[in-house]
């Protein structure tokens, strides 16, 4: 549908199986139940390997990565420009840029990538420019251009020649005084005396203009022919005929082609901001993303950017959201995790279920909406269901959680038990993954009163082993990231799925003492066991957080 407007529908940085797959559910919603607008789904984050699993499994494409939603070039109402190219006359050029009420006028190719610019200024400066006789040879007018501009035509020789020696002259004097300053190749502008046509015809002139419609007589059109002298007739007087002339150059002659400034249509605003005050163009081209050019924009496009608009679900933190997500307009969120920093200029639609996953929100929203839920989809939501509940393991899973996958399962048509081993056996696959890319597959942001700001990781797996494995590569890792992004303490939960348990790593000053006072366990070999914690939401960040509150004054 025509002027439907884009809303981007996305989770969080670092997303997981919840995240995609209910931005992917909430877009078949909405595009489905409004003409409006458009859903499209995207993601802040590379895609890890549970959750690539999963959409290859119900062959579900993965949303495109939109790593910042502030606004761009493209996000402007861009002015697009008129078809203009170098062969153009200045006049033609004018003309155009008056219809199109625009004072600079992109030249382009015939593939439309950027040539040249031509501004208003830049014509009036070559018009007011008199002294310059030479001024159309040098600049290699065709004759057809000159007849256009003088509103006349070519009555005799070649129209598609080109005028490119010799200067223009306005011969008024008798024969014998004309050939003291009329020379071969000169273009003359005369008036309707044959012999004065026949003079300059023996003169070998290039081109002889006739004004006021005068006719030309059947002898001087035929001398002429024979020494291939290009005559053109115009209905303007000679004074007339004096004034437009210049008009008719070609464009690429005063066009700027070096150091033209452009801007991308995905570049940034704020990052375009800078160089228009530097450079106080009127107007600046606009190349999109096949290197074609557009249009221009202005410094008063900034005053009517067109912010992005974004639906968030499965958060509603700042620090977890894409990049720039105060730059644009927030319609709705959909989550099921506590409140957080988010704020937005005007009322929002706001759905927040304590609930163990958003997928369980969505499936409601089907039955809300008596939408019947396409089996991919089915299989997505119930796969996420079961990865944020850990297979319904973890204290955040409600009833709702567990009817809402049983319903998935059978319209996906899948066993929960086999598919939930097989997707956390993909999920699991860590042997060969870096330890940044393991400690921020589901890595997490916080900050505590008193400004402490800690992170926490998580892994879940069904291997004992492989846990230990990466627990040695881990820790080394974690003391050179404690201290990035502002975060003074780091922790990764190690979860062992069949056991229901985590090992609780940490770093940084501070750490050791929340997480002591937090769960009232000391550490081991470095490491604190938490028997029946799997949940980073419900069962370690308020912990945490209850700690940070009661001693963040002395460790910060």
């Amino acid at each position: 549908m025509k002027n439907q407007e884009k809303i981007f529908v996305i989770g969080h940085k670092n997303p997981d199986t919840d995240s995609i797959c209910s931005a992917i559910a909430y877009c078949d919603i909405k595009n489905r139940t409004t003409q409006e607008s458009r859903y499209i789904p995207k993601r802040a984050g590379q895609i890890n390997e549970e959750t690539e699993y999963v959409l290859n499994r119900f062959g579900v494409h993965p949303p495109g990565y939109l790593s910042n939603i502030g606004t761009q070039v493209k996000d402007m109402d861009i002015r697009l420009s008129p078809e203009a190219n170098k062969s153009m006359s200045l006049k033609n050029a004018w003309d155009l840029m008056q219809e199109n009420s625009i004072v600079s006028l992109p030249i382009r190719e015939k593939d439309g990538t950027l040539e040249g610019l031509i501004t208003i200024g830049d014509i009036a400066k070559t018009y007011m420019d008199t002294t310059d006789s030479y001024l159309l040879s040098r600049a290699r007018t065709q004759y057809q251009r000159i007849a256009e501009t003088i509103g006349g035509k070519v009555i005799e020789g070649n129209a598609h020649g080109y005028f490119i020696q010799g200067k223009i002259m306005v011969a008024t004097a008798n024969p014998d005084k004309m050939k003291e300053y009329v020379e071969e190749n000169d273009m003359v502008i005369m008036g309707n005396r044959e012999e004065d046509h026949l003079q300059a015809i023996e003169q070998n002139v290039s081109c002889i203009i006739v004004g006021m419609g005068i006719e030309v007589t059947e002898k001087v059109l035929k001398l002429a022919h024979e020494k291939d002298i290009v005559i053109i007739s115009s209905p303007y007087d000679t004074f007339t005929i004096s004034r437009l002339i210049n008009q008719s150059i070609p464009v690429k002659y005063i066009m700027k082609t070096d150091n033209l400034v452009t801007f991308n249509t995905e570049d940034f605003t704020d990052d375009i901001q800078e160089v228009m005050i530097k450079h106080r163009h009127r107007a600046f081209p606009v190349i999109n993303k096949k290197g074609k050019c557009i249009g221009t924009i202005s410094r008063r496009n900034f005053l009517d950017m067109h912010r992005k608009k974004v639906v968030l679900v499965d958060h509603n933190e700042k620090d977890q959201a894409v990049d720039n997500i105060d730059k644009a307009d927030i319609m709705e969120i959909i989550d099921h995790h506590k409140l957080g920093t988010l704020q937005t200029m005007q009322p929002i639609s706001f759905r927040n279920q304590p609930v163990g996953c958003t997928g369980t929100i969505m499936y409601q929203m089907y039955g809300e909406q008596k939408l019947e839920i396409p089996p991919k989809i089915a299989g997505l939501l119930c796969a996420a269901i079961i990865s944020d509940t850990l297979m319904f393991r973890s204290p955040t899973c409600t009833l709702q959680d567990k009817m809402a996958a049983g319903a998935l399962a059978l319209i996906a048509d899948i066993s929960i038990e086999e598919f939930a081993r097989e997707m956390f056996k993909a999920g699991s696959n860590l042997k060969d993954k870096s330890p940044e890319e393991i400690f921020y597959q589901d890595y997490k942001k916080f900050i505590a009163e008193g400004d402490i700001c800690f992170g926490v990781g998580q892994i879940s797996s069904m291997d004992a082993d492989e846990l230990r494995e990466i627990k040695e590569r881990l820790i080394p890792f974690m003391v050179s990231e404690c201290g990035r992004h502002g975060v003074s303490r780091v922790y990764f939960m190690m979860t062992d799925i069949m056991e229901q348990s985590t090992e609780l790593l940490f770093y940084g000053e501070g750490s050791e003492e929340m997480a002591v006072n937090a769960f009232k366990i000391e550490p081991k070999d470095g490491t604190i066991y938490l028997k029946g914690v799997v949940s980073r939401k419900k069962q370690l960040i308020p912990p945490l957080m209850e700690a940070a509150q009661m001693i963040g004054s002395d460790y910060v």
